[in-house]
């Protein structure tokens, strides 16, 4: 079953996501903190109330990926995108998990079942050293933590959702219900008169304002003395044991842990770099990352060479090192092969390859502090895939190292497909100047693109947070092309903003096809369906989105998407999806849509059934409706929606 909600102009999730939960926790952190405090069992002492009732509150983060579609798209027809749910909806949600943890806390454990998640121990947040309690209030606020200490945890809760919540008694019983409470009406009869609730928000209930004071100091002296004694008592074990012969057996023909290995000795000599010359890619069988001449003004610096070689092989604790998924960030096998070496705005960078991953070095010009160290797999590189690299990002600022092979580029605006694109001015060495990053100030109001001439094509490339810029496509599985014409870059115009919902994960390409277009009911134009494929230099987590394109909309809803699915690529070239649509008139329909393979589509449920011949759906359906869509290719056999 799947949840039908409106296009751009009425979208309503059905329950919070992930990112709505976080920003309802965010917002309203020490309401929930304070509530899951003063409902906590005050057997366990403030210092230790306090401490759980942050790590509860914390906690009701739910489990899942960020940037989960708030809509379930288990097999069904999600919506467009639109206003977005009730205020509260996610605060509510938080303030149910708070809730359950804080009662289940204060559950006895026993050895009949196993422990509920709020009985258990949380490992953040930690405090050493000191104890940590509200400010003191005064005899009223005193006698009223004395009489809560008297009532159980569901009288507590109700307490606190009637004075701090401000619910009505059937909402008390209702939320009271939805926590596990056996007896909701019990509770709210246990919970006494509302007199004193205003006494609920004193500080002498606020664990978010606090005070310390230390611990058993001399107890602290004596654990930390027996523990370093421990510590060197267990290091002198570890290191008889792990002499050669000893405790662990023999490692066979292994050599010592002390003995030096003659190609991880290479690997570490600059002088043993494999320098490529510049014209080799003219005549090489191979156009990728390893036909590239070695380029910069610090090539031959054997000082930096051997810096960006040794932080490879071992970089230290000072390094910040990072790589894109699926990419092993370990050491050379052997000699590596260099790409460039020089001064690039107010770093020094090295650009190594080795055959599997293309890694960067960069340093500040002066002194090594803030060294960083990245990674990105490039195995299956060719002349469309390795165009160019990313040298550096600097105040929202890209420059990149173009493929020798590359003669000319210039920068596009994917949201202005009608502009000429700007031509840029290349150093000998390949270079470009400082180009602004898509989407400057983190607004969607340009997505600036490189737009790369050289070896008989021109290629569009785009940075998604990666060392390789990503290539743009357009056009069917299999037959993907460049992004040239002026139809495909309206449709690229149309979708480039759902792009960062695929950065920084490892992509290669990204290839836009329309499988489809739909006359819309009530004479309202025509729609037009696409599927983006970003695909990943790892393989194995390439990510599929359906677009539905109303005409006159600003931008592309997303119907439908999936990790990991062969839909809409060379595997399986077909794809549907669908999504509830809104006429100029007001009357709401399911619209679907299947690529050319499709030869009938139906749907049912929610009050709503229809089928039609061919790959195109359109049916009259009430607001809000829950449909499942399912559809017939031309060979009989049966196919779902994206998912």
């Amino acid at each position: 079953m799947l949840n039908v909600t409106a296009p751009d102009t009425a979208t309503r999730p059905l329950a919070p996501d992930v990112e709505q939960a976080e920003a309802a926790i965010v917002e309203h952190y020490p309401r929930l903190v304070r509530l899951a405090y003063l409902v906590l069992p005050p057997s366990l002492g403030r210092n230790r109330r306090v401490l759980t009732a942050h790590s509860l509150t914390q906690r009701a983060l739910p489990r899942g990926r960020r940037g989960v579609a708030p809509v379930d798209v288990r097999g069904g027809v999600p919506a467009q995108r639109g206003e977005p749910a009730g205020a509260d909806s996610g605060y509510a949600y938080v303030r149910l998990r708070v809730l359950r943890s804080a009662l289940e806390a204060g559950v006895p454990l026993t050895f009949r079942s196993l422990p509920l998640r709020g009985q258990l121990p949380a490992p953040l947040p930690r405090v050493w050293g000191l104890r940590l309690f509200p400010r003191a209030g005064g005899a009223e606020e005193l006698a009223l933590d004395q009489w809560l200490a008297t009532l159980g945890g569901p009288g507590r809760a109700a307490c606190v959702l009637r004075a701090l919540e401000g619910l009505s008694e059937p909402e008390v019983l209702r939320v009271l219900a939805e926590a596990g409470v056996a007896d909701p009406a019990g509770a709210v009869a246990e919970s006494g008169d509302p007199a004193h609730d205003a006494l609920f928000s004193s500080p002498e209930f606020d664990p978010c304002v606090l005070q310390a004071r230390p611990t058993d100091l001399l107890r602290r002296r004596r654990f930390a003395r027996a523990s370093l004694a421990g510590a060197a008592a267990l290091a002198v074990c570890g290191a008889l044991l792990a002499l050669p012969g000893g405790g662990w057996g023999s490692d066979g023909p292994a050599a010592p842990p002390y003995a030096l290995n003659a190609a991880a000795q290479a690997a570490l000599d600059p002088g043993q770099l494999v320098r490529v010359a510049p014209a080799v890619w003219r005549t090489s069988s191979r156009t990728d990352y390893s036909a590239w001449p070695a380029r910069g003004d610090r090539a031959g610096d054997t000082g930096l060479l051997r810096r960006a070689l040794a932080v490879w092989a071992r970089p230290g604790r000072a390094v910040v090192v990072s790589a894109t998924p699926g990419t092993p960030s370990g050491p050379p096998m052997g000699p590596a092969q260099l790409l460039f070496a020089g001064t690039v705005d107010q770093a020094v960078v090295v650009l190594m390859y080795d055959g599997l991953r293309v890694v960067r070095y960069a340093e500040p010009r002066t002194g090594t502090a803030g060294a960083a160290l990245d990674f990105a797999r490039t195995d299956g590189a060719s002349a469309d895939t390795a165009t160019g690299l990313v040298l550096s990002r600097v105040d929202g600022n890209v420059r990149y190292l173009t493929a020798p092979w590359i003669t000319g580029a210039a920068l596009r605006d994917l949201l202005k497909p009608a502009e000429a694109p700007a031509p840029l001015k290349l150093t000998p060495d390949g270079v470009t100047p400082p180009l602004p990053g898509p989407a400057p100030g983190g607004n969607c109001t340009s997505w600036n693109a490189l737009s790369l001439t050289g070896d008989g094509a021109t290629r569009l490339v785009t940075d998604l947070g990666e060392l390789t810029p990503a290539r743009l496509t357009s056009g069917a599985p299999g037959a993907a092309r460049d992004v040239t014409e002026a139809a495909e870059l309206g449709d690229w115009a149309r979708i480039a903003c759902l792009l960062p919902s695929v950065r920084s994960h490892g992509v290669r390409t990204v290839n836009a096809w329309t499988y489809a277009k739909q006359p819309l009911p009530e004479n309202d134009g025509t729609a037009a369906w696409l599927c983006t494929r970003a695909e990943t230099w790892q393989g194995t987590a390439d990510r599929v989105q359906a677009q539905f394109l109303a005409p006159g909309a600003p931008g592309a809803a997303q119907a439908a998407k999936a990790e990991g699915s062969p839909a809409c690529g060379p595997r399986e070239p077909r794809v549907l999806a669908g999504v509830l649509w809104k006429s100029r008139a007001g009357q709401w329909y399911v619209l679907a849509a299947g690529s050319a393979q499709f030869a009938s589509l139906s749907v049912s449920g929610g009050g709503v059934t229809g089928s039609a011949t061919g790959n195109r759906l359109a049916v009259k359906a009430p607001e809000g409706a829950q449909v499942d869509l399912t559809g017939k290719l031309t060979d009989g056999t049966k196919a779902g929606v994206l998912r």
